[in-house]
């Protein structure tokens, strides 16, 4: 029968997207690898690719639509033998998309993503359909395979032909169901901030003229992690004032030497590289929440914040204690600028232990930054300001001063560890040179 293409979930946090653009029509063939269509999702615009080979028969989401929710057909595919005629009545995107949340959120019975079982390949007892394109159910009859205990790993747990390629007779595994009804049954955190409705609100400024901003994905996802993090992560804060005036001088000659070949490093790329190596000195800071336990980081994967229309990326610059100053500024300056136009692919923004947010180019002096779980800590960065010091000799003197705080989970660092981890910190900025050694 007709195989529905589902609306992919091509990031961890995505549960709505915008069909951006189909890159097929009705009546193409297309092959398992093939780009069909550009997605965008609630941090970027990404190509999403079939699944199985067959040809396009109808398309039920029009490009441009938004709000689209993940799992929701979008497509049909013929399989070898069929027409358009078989293709049963398909739900209108549209509907689905106005539909009231509640109802949106409501998992799609298991039979809308169905097809018919392989000869030889009975149906589970508990009435679950088996979702296999008929490549893969010819491979299952010649190799003696039932296919109900063999794991699907494409989109909604369908079975592809490599899975039925790399199964051997008698392998067992649990269907895929099961694990689906396990994750709708599991709790979900709040979609968006609690507070009153938007009619509530409307009504205090009747008579007042606004303009009304609709949420797109990036924004509902900003929204419900920092909801998330206020709410469930216990902060606490570490404040210091580093003097820059040594790395100012130090930076001024790199960048001299460096100048004919095109490298201009900033502050942040020796901010990046500090606390890279304050993680691998104080190890046990280098760590993340993990529900009942906390994981430690052997590498540091320092994740830094950047502004984009909309929202905030915060791409990850893994192994970065490895890494010369040039080759972060390289890599942060590609990352940042893919940032900005929501290219970045999923990897390159998911992971790390510790975060940076830098706000001194835009002249703050201060700020405490919300940490972005499951990170253990986050460094909030405010300008370099000229301000009187006393010096070691006990005189009056002016420095170029900048004041970090480190927001901290007290779930994973401690006080005095977060004290240690900040001190480490202070100390490679204070120190440049030895970033180096």
């Amino acid at each position: 029968m007709p195989t529905e293409i589902l609306m992919p979930a091509l990031s961890p946090t995505m549960e709505e997207g915008t069909l951006a653009k189909w890159l097929v029509k009705e009546g193409d063939t297309v092959s398992s690898g093939d780009v069909i269509a550009e997605i965008e999702t609630d941090k970027a615009t990404m190509e999403f690719e079939a699944v199985d080979e067959g040809v396009i028969g109808k398309i039920l989401v029009a490009e441009g639509s938004e709000g689209v929710k993940v799992n929701t057909p979008i497509a049909v595919l013929l399989e070898e033998g069929e027409s358009a005629d078989d293709i049963a009545a398909a739900p209108k995107a549209e509907a689905k998309a106005e539909a009231p949340k509640a109802e949106a959120a409501a998992p799609a019975p298991a039979a809308a993503a169905a097809a018919t079982p392989a000869p030889g390949a009975p149906a589970p007892a508990d009435g679950t359909r088996i979702f296999a394109p008929p490549p893969a159910r010819r491979i299952a009859a010649d190799k003696g395979l039932d296919l109900a205990q063999v794991k699907g790993t494409g989109p909604h747990g369908r079975i592809v032909k490599a899975d039925v390629e790399a199964a051997k007779p008698g392998a067992a595994a649990a269907p895929a169901a099961a694990a689906e009804t396990k994750a709708a049954e599991a709790p979900k955190a709040a979609a968006m901030p609690s507070g009153p409705t938007a009619d509530a609100v409307r009504k205090m400024y009747e008579g007042r003229e606004i303009e009304e901003v609709k949420l797109d994905g990036m924004r509902k996802t900003v929204a419900s992690r920092l909801t998330e993090a206020k709410q469930t992560i216990p902060h606490f804060y570490l404040r210091k004032d580093i003097k820059l005036d040594a790395l100012l001088k130090f930076r001024g000659q790199l960048n001299k030497q460096l100048e004919a070949r095109g490298v201009k490093l900033s502050v942040n790329d020796f901010v990046i590289k500090a606390c890279a190596l304050a993680l691998q000195a104080v190890p046990d800071a280098n760590a993340v929440w993990a529900g009942d336990r906390i994981f430690k980081l052997k590498p540091s994967d320092v994740a830094v914040a950047v502004a984009v229309e909309g929202g905030l990326f915060t791409p990850v610059l893994k192994d970065a204690e490895m890494k010369s100053l040039s080759a972060l500024s390289a890599e942060m300056k590609d990352l940042a600028g893919r940032a900005r136009t929501k290219k970045l692919a999923p990897h390159e923004y998911i992971g790390g232990s510790f975060a940076i947010s830098n706000l001194g180019m835009y002249g703050i002096d201060n700020f405490d930054a919300v940490i972005n779980p499951p990170h253990g800590a986050i460094l909030a960065v405010g300008a370099g300001v000229k301000k009187p010091v006393v010096g070691a000799d006990g005189e009056l003197t002016v420095a170029t001063v900048m004041s970090v705080t480190l927001s901290v989970d007290h779930r994973v660092i401690d006080g005095a560890l977060g004290a240690e981890l900040l001190q480490a910190i202070a100390d490679n900025l204070e120190n440049p040179m030895v970033m180096l050694a």
